[in-house]
C-alpha cells in the first residue's frame, strides 16, 4: 500500500528513498562478456546468442526481404498510429537544431564554432517477449534530425530468429541503416568494438535490463552513450481538486514497469491522499503486471502530504523525478518554479503515457535524481562541437607579450616560445 507521510514530521531522507546500487556480480558477468566480444567478435556474439536467445543465428544483419515481410505483416491502422508518433517526434526535435556561429574582429582574428553530426550511432532496443517501436522512434528520429549518415540498430531475437513486426516498421519509418539481432550486453560490447558484422559506432543509445545498462557504463569511453539509466519513476504534484482514479493509474503506469519503479504523489490535501492510496489498491488488480505493481508500490510508492504546492514544488526539486505531472489550477505558473525534471506533464490531459507515446516530446529521460545536470535525449546528443580561430600576425603580435607572460607563470617555456619565435628577426 502507497505511504503516507508528512513532509514536515519526516527527515529529507525519508523522502528521498531512491539508490542506486551497483551489483558486483553483474559488474563481473558484463566485464567477461564485453571483453569476450572484443577479443573474438562474431564467434562470440553468436555464442552469447544463442545461450541468452536461443536463436541459432547465420546472420546477425536483418535482410531487406524481412524488413518488408515485417512491415508488411503490420496492420495498416497501427503503421498510421507510428506514422503521426513519428511526425510529432521529428516536428518537436527539429526545432533543437543548432547551427555554428562566427565573431570577426576588428584586429582581422576571428573565432567560431562548427556543429557536426556523429557518423555512425547505435540504438539498442529491448526485444524479446517485449516490443517497444515507441523507443525505436525516439532515439532514432532524434539522430536523422541531427543528419547522422549511419545510423544501426540493435535488438534481441526470438528464438526463431526474428525481430518482432512492429519493430521493423518502426525502424523503418524512423529511418534506421541497418538492423542487428542482438541484444544484451555483448550487443553493447559488438556496437563499442566492432566485429566483422557489426560495424564499430560512436555513441550508443537507448535503454536495456541492468545488463546493457552495465555494459553501457562499461565501454564508456571506448564510445559515448546517453546517460546511465535507472529504473522509471513517476511523481504528481496535485492539489485537492482532482480525481484520486486518474492520480492512481498515473502512478501505475510507472510502477507496472518495474518492481524498481518509483511512484510518488505529493499533494497539500490529505482527503485526496486517502482516496488516491484507496484507488490504487482497487486498481492494482486489475492489471495484467499486477504483481510488478503491488512490488512497486509497496517497496517505493509514497504519497507525501505537505502545506501548499510551493513546498510540493521544492519537494520535487529535490527529487528531480523523471516524470512529473501538474495537477494543479495553473500549471504553467508552477512550470515556472520547476528546476529539475526530465520532463513535465502539465494539467489532466496530459498523462505521462502521451509522453512515451505521441506527443513528440522525447521519452529517454534522466532518472535517479540525474534531472539535477542532464537533460531528455534530443538532436544535441548526435552532434559534436569544434571550434576554431583564425589570427593575423597583427592581431597576434598585439597579445603576443602578455601569451608569453602568461606560459611563463605556468612554467610552460614551449607555449611561450611557441608564439615569441614566429617574431624573431
Amino acid at each position: 500500500m502507497l505511504k503516507i507521510i508528512r513532509a514536515a514530521d519526516c527527515r529529507k531522507e525519508d523522502i528521498l528513498t531512491r539508490e542506486v546500487k551497483e551489483d558486483l556480480c553483474v559488474e563481473t558477468v558484463v566485464r567477461g562478456i564485453v571483453s569476450d566480444v572484443r577479443t573474438r567478435g562474431d564467434a562470440a556474439l553468436y555464442e552469447y546468442t544463442l545461450k541468452f536467445d536461443k536463436a541459432d543465428l547465420r546472420s546477425f544483419e536483418v535482410s531487406e526481404k524481412e524488413i518488408k515481410a515485417g512491415c508488411a505483416a503490420v496492420d495498416g491502422e497501427f503503421k498510421k498510429t507510428l506514422r503521426i508518433a513519428a511526425a510529432n517526434i521529428r516536428q518537436y526535435h527539429k526545432k533543437q537544431i543548432q547551427k555554428g556561429y562566427e565573431i570577426k574582429r576588428s584586429d582581422g582574428s576571428v573565432l567560431g564554432r562548427t556543429v557536426t553530426p556523429i557518423e555512425r550511432a547505435g540504438v539498442y532496443v529491448p526485444g524479446g517477449t517485449a516490443a517497444y517501436p515507441s523507443t525505436v522512434l525516439m532515439d532514432v528520429i532524434p539522430a536523422v534530425v541531427a543528419g547522422v549518415p549511419e545510423i544501426y540498430m540493435a535488438t534481441p531475437p526470438g528464438r526463431d530468429g526474428k525481430i518482432k513486426d512492429e519493430i521493423l516498421a518502426a525502424a523503418k519509418i524512423a529511418g534506421v541503416t541497418k538492423i542487428f539481432k542482438m541484444g544484451g550486453a555483448q550487443a553493447i560490447a559488438a556496437f563499442a568494438y566492432g566485429t566483422d558484422s557489426v560495424p564499430k559506432v560512436d555513441k550508443i543509445v537507448g535503454p536495456g535490463n541492468i545488463y546493457v545498462a552495465t555494459a553501457k557504463k562499461q565501454v564508456f569511453g571506448a564510445v559515448d552513450i546517453d546517460m546511465f539509466a535507472g529504473p522509471s519513476e513517476i511523481l504528481v504534484i496535485a492539489d485537492g481538486d482532482n480525481d484520486p482514479s486518474l492520480i492512481a493509474i498515473d502512478l501505475l503506469s510507472q510502477a507496472e514497469h518495474d518492481v524498481l519503479a518509483s511512484s510518488v504523489l505529493v499533494t497539500d490535501s490529505v482527503r485526496l491522499a486517502e482516496l488516491v492510496q484507496s484507488a490504487v489498491e482497487t486498481l492494482i488488480p486489475t492489471l495484467k503486471r499486477a504483481d510488478i505493481a503491488r512490488k512497486s508500490i509497496d517497496d517505493n510508492g509514497k504519497i507525501i502530504i505537505v502545506g501548499n504546492i510551493n513546498e510540493a514544488v521544492a519537494i520535487s526539486n529535490e527529487i528531480a523525478p523523471e516524470h512529473l505531472e501538474l495537477l494543479v489550477k495553473e500549471p504553467f505558473k508552477v512550470l515556472k518554479s520547476v528546476k529539475n525534471a526530465g520532463s513535465v506533464f502539465l494539467g489532466q490531459y496530459s498523462p505521462e503515457a502521451l509522453g512515451d507515446y505521441m506527443a513528440g516530446t522525447n521519452h529517454t529521460l534522466p532518472t535517479s535524481g540525474t534531472a539535477r545536470f542532464s537533460s531528455p535525449l534530443s538532436v544535441d546528443d548526435f552532434v559534436k562541437k569544434s571550434s576554431y580561430m583564425f589570427y593575423t600576425k597583427d592581431a597576434l603580435e598585439g597579445l603576443k607579450d602578455r601569451v608569453v607572460d602568461f606560459a611563463e607563470r605556468e612554467g610552460l617555456e614551449a607555449h611561450a616560445r611557441s608564439v615569441s619565435f614566429r617574431f624573431r628577426k
